[in-house]
C-alpha cells in the first residue's frame, strides 16, 4: 500500500429539509423547529506506508524537523484533497514508529534499528496532534506478523523479537516472519497494539492484508511452505482436531477475534479495520479470478466479517470497473452481501 491508494467509503446520509410556508393574511406565524439529523460522515483516507520508506520519511537519513515537515506537507495534502483520515503505519517490522513499550524504534526512521530520533520527539504523537489541529482523524497501522523487512540493513537489537524469542521467529524467502500458530506471538502482537490504543489518542486501529505470508517459491518454481513445523506439531500432540490449513487459519480468527473485542473492552470508540485483499475466494462472486487469500494467506476474511469482527472492511479492490475476472462492482456487491452485522464497507483503491 502506497499514499497514492486512496480508501474512498461512502455513506448515504438522509438529510431532511421542512419548509414551511403561511399565508400572508396570517396575522401570527409558529416558528417551527425541526431537528436534522446528524449526518454520517464518509470515510476518505489514505494509507501512509513507513515500511521501506515508501511515502515517510522518504528517507532514512533525514533530520527530525526534516520528518516533520515531510509529515505536515502529507496532512496538508490530505485536507487540500478534502481527506478525513490518515491512516499512519507504525508497526512496519515488529519495530515502531513511537515510543514503544515493547519493540525497537524503527530503522525507517532513524538508519538504525533501535535508534531514538535526535533531536528526539515522537512521531505518532506529532502526527495525532497536527492531524487532529487539521481536522483529519488518525488511524494506527499494524502488520501483526512480519518480523524483519529485506529494505532493513541495521543490525538487529537486544530488544527485538527475533532476538529476545528467535524461536517464534522463521524465516521465509527475504523476510523474518513471526509464526501465528505460536500463543506467544498472538499474545505479543496484541499487547503492542493494545499499549498504543492506551497511550495515545488514536481514532482507530488498522491491519492490512498481511498475515501468513503471500508464497514464495524455490529455484524449481515449487511453492515454499511456512515453516511452522514446532508449533503445529505441538498443536498436534495437544490432540487438537483440525488438519493443518484449517489450524492456520484459527490462528489468525483468534487474533482478529482477540484483537476487536479487547480494543473495544479498552476504548470502544477506537474503530477497528481491517483491509484484506479484495479477494476472498475465486469464484465469489462467479467469474472472479485470482489470488486464494483463504487458502494462501489462511485469512478467512469472509468469516471477520460475518462475524462483526470489525467496525469497517476495506477490501483492497485495486482493479478497474471493467477487469476482467476481477470486476470492481461486482466483488463490491458480494462483499457488501456478507455484512450481516452492518458494519461500515469502505473500499480501497487504486489511485
Amino acid at each position: 500500500m502506497c499514499a497514492r491508494r486512496i480508501a474512498w467509503g461512502v455513506l448515504l446520509a438522509a438529510v431532511l429539509f421542512v419548509t414551511v410556508a403561511g399565508s400572508q393574511e396570517e396575522e401570527e406565524k409558529e416558528a417551527i423547529v425541526v431537528d436534522e439529523p446528524t449526518a454520517v460522515r464518509e470515510f476518505r483516507a489514505a494509507w501512509v506506508a513507513t515500511v521501506a520508506n515508501i511515502d515517510w520519511p522518504s528517507r532514512k537519513d533525514l533530520t527530525s524537523d526534516e520528518q516533520k515537515a515531510e509529515m505536515i506537507a502529507i496532512l496538508n495534502k490530505a485536507v487540500e484533497l478534502k481527506l478525513n483520515a490518515i491512516i499512519f503505519q507504525v508497526r512496519p517490522m515488529c519495530d515502531a514508529l513511537y515510543a514503544s513499550n515493547y519493540e525497537p524504534w524503527s530503522e525507517f526512521l532513524t538508519g538504525q534499528l533501535g535508534k531514538p530520533p535526535d533531536p528526539f520527539y515522537d512521531p505518532l504523537e506529532f502526527t495525532i496532534r497536527e492531524a487532529h489541529e487539521r481536522g483529519l482523524e488518525l488511524h494506527a497501522w499494524f502488520n501483526p506478523y512480519r518480523a524483519l523487512h529485506p529494505g532493513a540493513r541495521s543490525p538487529v537489537p537486544p530488544n527485538h523479537i527475533s532476538r529476545t524469542h528467535p524461536e517464534v521467529v522463521k524465516r521465509y524467502g527475504n523476510y523474518l516472519w513471526l509464526d501465528p500458530g505460536e500463543p506467544r506471538v498472538q499474545d505479543h502482537s496484541l499487547a503492542v497494539i493494545l499499549d498504543v490504543v492506551r497511550r495515545y489518542d488514536v481514532d482507530g486501529v488498522h491491519l492490512d492484508d498481511y498475515f501468513y505470508p503471500y508464497q514464495v517459491r524455490d529455484s524449481g518454481g515449487k511453492v515454499v511452505d511456512f515453516p511452522d513445523g514446532p508449533s503445529w506439531e505441538r498443536y498436534q500432540a495437544s490432540g487438537g482436531p483440525l488438519n493443518r490449513d484449517d489450524w492456520r487459519r484459527d490462528n489468525v480468527n483468534q487474533f482478529v477475534r482477540r484483537w476487536y473485542e479487547r480494543v473495544k473492552a479498552e476504548k470502544p470508540w477506537v474503530k477497528v479495520g481491517i483491509s484484506p485483499f479484495g479477494i476472498w475466494r475465486p469464484g465469489h462472486p462467479e467469474g472472479v479470478k485470482g489470488l486464494d487469500q483463504y487458502a494462501v494467506l489462511y485469512a478467512d476474511a469472509k468469516l471477520w466479517l460475518e462475524s462483526g469482527w470489525v467496525d469497517y472492511f476495506t477490501p483492497q479492490l485495486y482493479w478497474s470497473l471493467d477487469s476482467e475476472g476481477q470486476p470492481y462492482r461486482d466483488l463490491l456487491r458480494w462483499w457488501v452481501e456478507q455484512n450481516r452485522h452492518g458494519r461500515h464497507i469502505w473500499p480501497g483503491n487504486y489511485t
